[in-house]
């Protein structure tokens, strides 16, 4: 067990006096130390010396992803380069790599907070562990890692890729949890079907699924093929990794760590604060992050807090899974589409399989949005009578859901492309 319970059901008021006392302390740590920041309070005003209320977060400045690029490598830094021992980044290609920075404590939370995700999930020390995570400058592997080792599991560091292997180490080495993308866990699904493998004849007892958006119909059909508890965590590079929020046994919502963020939800347009339970863009302040602290970090990521206590005892608030991307929210014939959307109407059809693809593309002024469904055997060499009738409803469901209409176009089974880091579900052809 890891359940930090004196700080994972610490009661509200004393928790926002921690998370006062923290923010005092990142504040002044940014102040002296980053230049950037530094530039930024002088011209905002702010006397970060005379904060007392979280509220006085609203007058901070908030700090964007281009932020870091044009800060790139370590602009950002608040600690001498010595003091720092660990060094990640994204891949940089749409302009400079965002490069995060590790102190030793810095080291010491991230273990610490992925261990109380995994806890949260229902993992022990008696767990096997397999971390399909890439290991290279991406944070997910490294993190998950720590974590599992923090708790006490033993940790399978197979890496991203070569599914048949994979398998064959599940079955070897008696994995109790995998830890992926949950499109790759479903394509592992698919492999163990082509091989044969009766996933039942598996240790797996539970999944540990982020990285990329993913429905409630997603967790329901990876549980079923693969036969495990499905839980969703959260975490981004450059707040830290994995280890933000994760959910616990309960599955409804993500417990966040808050006790190391303080988090906002914001109108994206407007960046004021949403009403409770309303959906917007979270908005995270780091608040014991030594070599990389983050003020406001606009995540560009969609959710809400969630209402209610939870059952597991956690007193901390939950947010929803997350449901997109503000910049990656399609936008088709004014109104608001996320791929998750239509991820949940595919998955509750029968005769379709769970890869899909949205194409958009705009013809004589007018957007057209296509969706390339995946279908079984059966349902793709159906008369032609019944395949229309399929499409059809499928249209339907879309147009009565999400407020748009789609065309639908079936194509066989394993012809989309799939993936084993983030899936890329949409092509937008338009010159926007």
């Amino acid at each position: 067990m890891f359940w930090e319970k004196d700080k994972e059901c610490m009661g509200r008021e004393e928790l926002e006096q921690l998370q006062l006392e923290r923010l005092q302390s990142v504040l002044y740590r940014v102040g002296t130390h980053v230049p950037f920041y530094r530039q930024k309070f002088n011209e905002l005003k702010v006397n970060y010396d005379s904060f007392t209320s979280l509220d006085d977060l609203r007058s901070l400045p908030f700090t964007m992803k281009q932020d870091l690029r044009d800060n790139y490598p370590y602009g950002l830094f608040a600690v001498p380069l010595r003091e720092v021992v660990r060094l990640h980044s994204s891949s940089g290609t749409t302009g400079n790599a965002t490069v995060v920075g590790y102190t030793k404590n810095d080291i010491n939370t991230w273990s610490n907070l992925v261990a109380r995700i995994l806890c949260c999930a229902g993992l022990t020390e008696d767990d096997v562990i397999q971390i399909a995570f890439g290991y290279g400058l991406f944070t997910g592997g490294f993190g998950l890692h720590y974590g599992a080792e923090r708790l006490g599991a033993s940790v399978i560091p197979i890496s991203a890729g070569n599914t048949k292997r994979q398998i064959q180490i599940m079955q070897d080495f008696k994995t109790t949890a995998l830890v992926c993308t949950p499109s790759y866990a479903l394509k592992m699904a698919d492999e163990m079907m082509d091989m044969g493998i009766n996933p039942a004849g598996l240790s797996l007892k539970f999944g540990l699924f982020g990285a990329e958006p993913w429905s409630e119909a997603m967790r329901r059909e990876i549980s079923d093929r693969l036969g495990l508890k499905a839980t969703d965590n959260y975490g981004l590079s450059e707040v830290m990794g994995p280890g933000v929020a994760g959910e616990c046994t309960e599955c409804n919502g993500l417990h966040v760590n808050e006790d190391h963020f303080l988090v906002e939800i914001l109108d994206p347009q407007t960046l004021e604060p949403m009403p409770p339970g309303e959906i917007g863009e979270m908005v995270i302040t780091t608040l014991t992050k030594e070599a990389f602290p983050l003020i406001r970090y606009r995540t560009r990521d969609l959710t809400r807090f969630l209402p209610g206590d939870c059952p597991c005892g956690r007193t901390s608030r939950r947010i929803e899974r997350i449901l997109g991307r503000s910049d990656d929210m399609l936008i088709i014939k004014g109104v608001n589409v996320f791929p998750t959307q239509v991820e949940s109407v595919l998955f509750d059809i029968d005769g379709t399989e769970p890869h899909y693809r949205i194409i958009v593309e705009r013809e004589n002024n007018v957007d057209r949005a296509t969706v390339l469904v995946e279908v079984n055997e059966t349902t793709f060499f159906h008369e032609m009578k019944k395949q229309r009738a399929l499409i059809n409803e499928i249209k339907r469901r879309l147009t009565s859901e999400i407020g748009v209409g789609f065309e639908v176009k079936f194509v066989e089974e394993r012809t989309l492309e799939r993936f084993e880091g983030k899936a890329q579900r949409v092509i937008d052809k338009r010159k926007l």
